[in-house]
């Protein structure tokens, strides 16, 4: 083994300012020497440690420097010696949150000798960045670094209509717990931790309105049908509405009649139905009862009948009374329905017609039948005309359809002084007869007729007879009043 010299400094007499060493590390310090005892500069340390090759000649590096007469060495890269008995070859591991689980070639007691290798970890709620095992290396460094990231989760986004708490914010193991404003339902997870990936535990919730609508309804209501009305006019408010969550309503509907509307007798149910955004519904209802004030129904009178407005029994209804062919009413003529529930008056009767012929003049003989008879006045000029014949004989047998009709019949037959006027058995003197014929234009040379309505107007003349059914006929169509046209309907079968 060739002989090595160590390298030596300047005297510090010649002056110089910095020191010269061999390239490669630098002098190591106390504490990377092999013995702590041993000093730099010492007789060991020049015999031991750093050892350099002989003088050479100057082409192999060395030259002279003739100004301080000394000798200087290109420096020249040195290994140190190693040494795996040395106890802290590195730099002992100390990392902050986390741990280095070590394992030398010396043993346990060795945590930073040469060639010691450990694995390093990190406290929970850590996390390690960078390498996860290192070595202690020759040039006294470990073969990396790494330390220890507090572990985080990224913040979570607030949900529409709710909020969220959390026990120690985004740090691991945090719980968020999540809740919803007033009217709305959580859907989802309730809570959500932050676990050691980063992410958070279970999906993201929503806040869904389930509520439905508050909604309240008017009270029910009872009205009294108005005078000869069946019905009531009836208002009311709308209903208060208020939604359970964002207050806002959408859509208001109504099943049944608007307020102001006017409701028959008895009970109608009024329905509202309210909706929300999210098509939630809420319904109430209430009950509007209208009432009619009712009187006792009428008898129709004997051989008469009635005439009523509105429904005939209600309150403010007035039926009239009304007498067959051949009679007249004795009595009042109409009764109305009181809101007491009572009939006014006193109920009329229908009696025979008196017929009075012993009058001044044919006028006042028409009177007694004015808005009451029809009148058929006959003329011919004998009892045995063929035509007078037939056509008495064709209404005889049909006195029922003449008095449901209120048809009198007056005969004017004959010539003077022989002339015969008659009303059913009431004989009319000869100058009742002889204004007849004038007023109604009547002659006595021949057979003819005249059909006169209850205002004393002739509606149609004959010159021939007739069949009761043609004069029934034109008197349905022409003459009769609204009221007799009710009775008509009512009574149509009653003379089959």
């Amino acid at each position: 083994m060739p002989t090595w010299y160590a390298a030596h400094q300047a005297p510090p007499s010649m002056g110089l300012s910095r020191q010269k060493y061999w390239s490669g590390l630098p002098f190591p310090s106390p504490v990377d020497l092999p013995n702590p005892g041993i000093k730099p500069g010492s007789s060991a340390l020049q015999a031991n440690s750093l050892l350099l090759e002989p003088p050479r000649k100057p082409s192999s590096g060395y030259y002279p420097d003739e100004s301080y007469n000394e000798v200087y060495a290109e420096e020249v890269p040195q290994t140190p010696i190693l040494d795996y008995k040395v106890p802290r070859w590195c730099y002992t591991l100390n990392i902050q949150d986390g741990e280095a689980t070590c394992y030398s070639p010396r043993g346990g007691n060795y945590h930073s000798s040469l060639g010691t290798r450990c694995e390093l970890s990190c406290d929970r709620g850590f996390r390690l960045i960078g390498r996860r095992s290192v070595q202690c290396l020759p040039s006294r460094r470990w073969s990396g670094t790494a330390y220890c990231r507090q572990m985080r989760c990224h913040a979570l986004p607030f949900i529409t209509s709710g909020t969220y708490t959390c026990t120690n914010g985004v740090l691991l193991d945090s719980r968020c717990d999540y809740s919803c404003s007033s009217g709305y339902h959580l859907e989802g997870d309730r809570s959500r931790i932050c676990m050691e990936d980063g992410r958070w535990s279970g999906g993201e919730p929503v806040c869904v309105d389930i509520d439905p609508p508050k909604i309240r309804c008017p009270h029910s209501r009872e009205k009294m049908a108005e005078p000869e009305k069946l019905t009531a006019r009836v208002y009311w408010d709308p209903p208060v509405v208020k939604d359970s969550a964002d207050g806002t309503i959408t859509r208001l509907t109504l099943r049944g009649p608007e307020p102001g509307s006017h409701f028959p007798e008895g009970e109608h149910v009024i329905r509202y139905t309210a909706y929300d955004r999210a098509y939630n519904r809420a319904s109430c209802k209430f009950i509007v009862k209208v009432q009619v004030r009712r009187c006792p129904t009428l008898k129709p009178p004997l051989h008469g009948y009635l005439t009523c407005t509105s429904a005939g029994d209600n309150y403010g209804a007035t039926c009239e009374y009304h007498c067959d062919g051949g009679y007249e009413r004795q009595g009042t003529s109409s009764r109305v329905c009181q809101s007491s529930r009572q009939w006014s008056g006193s109920p009329p009767v229908c009696v025979p017609m008196k017929i009075n012929v012993n009058v001044n003049s044919a006028a006042g003989l028409l009177d007694q039948f004015y808005e009451k008879q029809r009148l058929l006045i006959i003329s011919a000029p004998d009892p045995s005309n063929r035509y007078y014949k037939m056509q008495i004989s064709m209404l005889q047998q049909s006195t029922c359809g003449l008095d449901l009709r209120h048809v009198t019949i007056i005969e004017l037959v004959g010539q003077p002084p022989q002339e015969v006027g008659r009303i059913r058995e009431h004989q009319l003197s000869a100058n009742i007869i002889e204004e007849l014929r004038q007023f109604q234009h009547l002659t006595r040379s021949y057979f003819n007729m005249v059909l006169i309505d209850k205002q004393g107007i002739d509606r149609e003349r004959y010159m021939e007879p007739v069949t009761p059914e043609e004069i029934f006929t034109f008197i349905d169509d022409y003459l009769l009043s609204n009221e007799e046209l009710i009775q008509r309907r009512e009574q149509r079968d009653i003379c089959d």
